[in-house]
């Protein structure tokens, strides 16, 4: 009797292992099939998106390029406020040389009138002066890839508008040679068409320094009366025969 008994538990528990181990790998085996699907759906996702997004790369890299040119007039303009504001500068008085020419030794032969009115000079507006990238001009056009500022242009509905003085001309940035997909980039951005106007007596060639040029009306006006893209735009693109120039207005007069 009791060997019997002995027999039949040691069934049962026989039966409730080979039970239990039937359940595991079953439920092992699930969780296998789901790692699968889920693989297999991760690898078709990532493939739909190389393939989708390749086409917006370049998209997204004009982005990017195009932000670098309208962030750093965005840069000099604060820190001309600041030499008007602290240091009393005229505006009139700014002189926009490179580092290179701090001194009468530099490539101009003419040192800064004074560093206080030196939009780079550390002692002045301290402002970081940079070429612009390749990534953004046509080096064929733009070998130097310098920007020039100067004050002998209006933006037509910016300040006063009139004829170009010596107190009435806006300072402008100028980055020439811009490449056409960053300067649709930037018209993509601020709502402005890309059926870029034509603007061909803009002097963007004039730099405003210690020689004291670039300052008074030796150019243009940008937009006009007849209700032209860029009227009141403090920033855009214009072309000038094959040469698109983006402009960005850093003092308002």
């Amino acid at each position: 009797m009791m060997m019997s008994s002995l027999k039949n538990a040691a069934d049962i528990q026989q039966k409730g292992s080979c039970g239990t181990s039937r359940g595991e790998a079953g439920n092992v085996l699930f969780l296998i099939l789901i790692a699968v699907a889920l693989f297999a759906a991760l690898s078709y996702a990532v493939t739909q998106s190389t393939r989708s997004g390749g086409g917006d790369a370049s998209s997204e890299t004009n982005l990017v390029n195009s932000a670098q040119i309208t962030q750093y007039p965005a840069g000099i303009k604060t820190a001309i406020t600041r030499m008007i504001i602290s240091n009393s500068v005229d505006p009139a008085e700014l002189e926009f040389n490179a580092p290179a020419d701090f001194t009468a030794s530099g490539p101009l032969g003419v040192a800064l009138t004074s560093e206080q009115v030196g939009v780079f000079h550390p002692n002045g507006g301290g402002a970081v002066y940079a070429l612009a990238p390749d990534s953004v001009v046509d080096t064929a056009i733009n070998p130097t890839k310098e920007w020039v500022f100067n004050s002998e242009n209006e933006i037509y509905n910016i300040g006063t508008d009139g004829a170009p003085s010596a107190s009435s001309a806006d300072i402008i940035a100028f980055l020439p040679g811009v490449k056409q997909s960053i300067c649709t980039s930037i018209h993509n951005k601020l709502g402005l068409s890309t059926t870029f106007e034509a603007e061909t007596t803009i002097d963007y060639a004039t730099q405003m320094d210690s020689s004291n040029t670039g300052i008074g009306a030796g150019g243009g006006i940008i937009g006009d009366a007849g209700g032209s893209t860029l009227n009141g735009q403090p920033q855009g693109c214009f072309l000038d025969g094959t040469t698109y120039v983006y402009f960005g207005v850093l003092v308002e007069r």
